[in-house]
């Protein structure tokens, strides 16, 4: 079975809405305008690109990464890797013909059904409606966390508040930087 890694920047409080400056609440952008940059603390996302043999993301990650990460040099890694994207509303019309193989799941069956083919890591980023739903399923194998030292109230939560059984998770790595950043991997404990 492949493992399905989460990948995000959140706030301390959670949030993990528009940190790259997308329209649309009070505090976006807020990654790169309110902690000072400290590459060493990006350096698990290079990582990511030469591990990952696939790439999952939800409709509106997709349609923000989309139009960009192709031409991205820093991105490079991700453009001839597969891709998958989770909507019910997209269609092969949508999808951008630059950035590779892109094939349409339409439902979380879809999602484990990818998990169960040949294969490596299958990396998921920004995503946070999808993420909530695929945590919630037990689908998420993984978290890779940039936690940002900042709390910021309203914006969309990287986990659900649904009512569920515990889930445990272990610290497989982790580490602190000095713009407050820290770096925290964890494995989903079955």
């Amino acid at each position: 079975m492949r493992t399905l890694i989460s990948t995000t920047f959140v706030s301390l409080d959670g949030v993990v809405e528009a940190p790259g400056g997308e329209p649309g609440y009070r505090n976006s952008g807020w990654t790169f305008k309110e902690v000072e940059f400290d590459e060493a603390a990006f350096e698990i996302k290079g990582r990511e690109q030469r591990e990952a043999t696939a790439m999952l993301l939800g409709r509106t990650s997709y349609e923000a990464f989309s139009p960009v990460w192709p031409g991205m040099a820093e991105f490079a890694d991700y453009k001839p890797m597969p891709k998958y994207v989770v909507s019910t509303t997209l269609t092969r019309g949508d999808l951008v013909s630059d950035w590779g193989e892109t094939t349409i799941l339409r439902s979380l069956d879809e999602v484990t059904a990818l998990k169960e083919t040949e294969g490596g890591p299958i990396i998921m980023h920004g995503s946070a409606a999808l993420n909530r739903s695929l945590s919630d399923a037990g689908l998420i194998d993984r978290y890779h966390l940039l936690v940002f030292p900042l709390l910021l109230g309203a914006g969309k939560r990287l986990f659900s508040d649904t009512d569920k059984d515990a889930q445990k998770l272990r610290l497989v790595e982790h580490a602190a930087y000095a713009n407050g950043v820290q770096k925290q991997v964890f494995d989903v404990v079955r």
